[in-house]
């Protein structure tokens, strides 16, 4: 008999995981949902089936994908686990096996075991397949239609090493680019970049070295550039062999920001340096007047790690605000500029994606809203205008803890489409789909479509058009 979930942080209220699989081709809807509005927004975020062993960590659960599918004012929903090899494993154990983060805490059964990682980070379509995302590991493709378990893609046999769970989809070529961290052992510094082609051929794969061993979450593209942010949320496995933290805070290590210009060797990688900084999500990169331009999300500390001892950082320093790098490429400098956007806590910034990385206007994030959260989650989505230099907010109160929100066009203007985002509603213990016009956040939604349950705190989800 499966044991109970025990109750921590990340264990109970909105992060509380769900344990039925489930189908609802029509949900009640609030408002009118828009006639143009036509295909299927798919969400992943970690879902634990079992009791953790040892330490438990958000970014631990086994992955659940959630998908709206949309179609002639009608929203329909269905959930599915990732049937990785870990989840199966579980299941017919009928407990927990692996540990989070410490390979010292699994159980002797599976100690060494090579698995196709949690697939619980994000989720992308590219090159007619739907992929879930996490670091450590290749994709995992999931059937678009069904979300059956296709299992792990590695590009026909190509893919050697992790994918980041943030790769950038060229909006001109169409092509997509990722990398990948530790790739020349666990927590080592051995990096990798890749190139895809728009039909999802892997056309091109490079290793090199990172200053230190770091946990990489993202990066950033330009039409000519690509940037690698290595900051001290620095990755050791002795010290975890040792019962130490894998991953810990030390700002002493300083940040580097890599910066590769498209089509040339890593070897070319010109390394800028910076004041400690911990970034999980750039909202976009661009270049201008021969300078490299990044919206990034930052935190003065990285939050949810400890540093080396296993003590926690301040508190007051676990919160991220939109900020501009400015880095000059054409010049001999070899620091870069960080000057604050906006002063709200935020996180989970987006943007129209026909202009990644290039100049744009209009961004999106989630942020906090003016009622002290009862969720630990976000309860306001934000649109910042870069052009009258103003920022809109729909706040849904402090009892509603609101995902990343997703932009999806409905016209050829730049900002001229939807967002959507997922909602939690701790009063109900349930979660609903809103739709907001882009360009009149601070308006409300503009319809709302009501679940029975609720969908635990995820991470990332994107778009697929009914035509592609």
């Amino acid at each position: 008999m499966a044991q109970p979930m025990p109750k921590h942080p990340n264990l109970v209220g909105g992060f509380a995981p769900i344990q039925m699989e489930c189908d609802a081709p029509d949900l009640v809807v609030e408002g009118e949902v828009p006639a143009d509005l036509a295909g299927t927004f798919f969400r992943n975020g970690p879902n634990p089936q079992f009791a953790p062993r040892g330490g438990h960590h958000w970014f631990a659960g086994d992955g659940m994908l959630h998908a709206f599918h949309i179609e002639n004012g009608r929203v329909g929903y269905k959930n599915r686990w990732a049937r990785t090899k870990k989840f199966e494993l579980e299941r017919a154990a009928g407990r927990a096996l692996f540990s989070a983060f410490n390979p010292m805490d699994a159980d002797p059964s599976v100690v060494g075991m090579e698995t196709d990682g949690l697939a619980n980070t994000n989720i992308v379509w590219h090159g007619g397949r739907l992929l879930a995302l996490e670091e450590g590991h290749a994709p995992f493709e999931f059937d678009p239609n069904s979300l059956a378990s296709k299992g792990a893609w590695d590009f026909g046999g190509r893919l050697e090493g992790p994918m980041t769970a943030h790769p950038k989809i060229d909006p001109e070529t169409g092509e997509m680019l990722f990398f990948g961290y530790s790739t020349s052992g666990p927590m080592s510094k051995g990096m990798s970049f890749h190139v895809v082609s728009a039909d999802g051929e892997l056309t091109e794969s490079q290793v090199f070295d990172a200053p230190y061993s770091s946990m990489v979450h993202d990066f950033m593209v330009t039409q000519n550039y690509v940037l690698f942010p290595i900051m001290p949320l620095s990755g050791s496995l002795d010290r975890a062999m040792r019962g130490g933290p894998a991953f810990a805070w030390e700002p002493e290590l300083w940040t580097y920001l890599g910066v590769l210009k498209r089509g040339e060797s890593v070897d070319k990688i010109r390394w800028f340096e910076g004041s400690p900084s911990y970034v999980f999500h750039p909202m976009n990169a661009f270049e201008q007047d021969g300078k490299l331009i990044c919206d990034v999300c930052e935190y003065p500390e990285a939050p949810l790690f400890p540093r080396p001892d296993g003590s926690m950082g301040d508190p007051s320093k676990a919160n991220a605000k939109l900020h501009r790098w400015t880095l000059d490429v054409d010049g001999d400098t070899d620091t870069y500029k960080s000057e604050p956007l906006d002063d709200r806590f935020s996180e989970f910034p987006r943007l129209d994606e026909r202009r990644a990385g290039l100049a744009y206007r209009h961004g999106y994030f989630a942020c906090q809203g003016g009622e002290k959260s009862a969720t630990q989650n976000f309860s306001a989505i934000a649109h910042i205008d870069h052009e009258l230099d103003r920022v809109a907010v729909c706040d849904f109160g402090g009892h509603m803890g609101t995902s990343e929100p997703i932009f999806v066009a409905s016209g050829e203007t730049e900002g001229e489409g939807y967002l959507l985002a997922n909602l939690y509603d701790a009063r109900e213990d349930k979660s609903q789909l809103v739709i907001l016009d882009a360009q009149n956040v601070s308006d409300g939604p503009i319809a709302r479509a009501f679940l029975d349950h609720r969908v635990p705190f995820g991470f990332h989800g994107n778009w697929r058009p009914l035509d592609a």
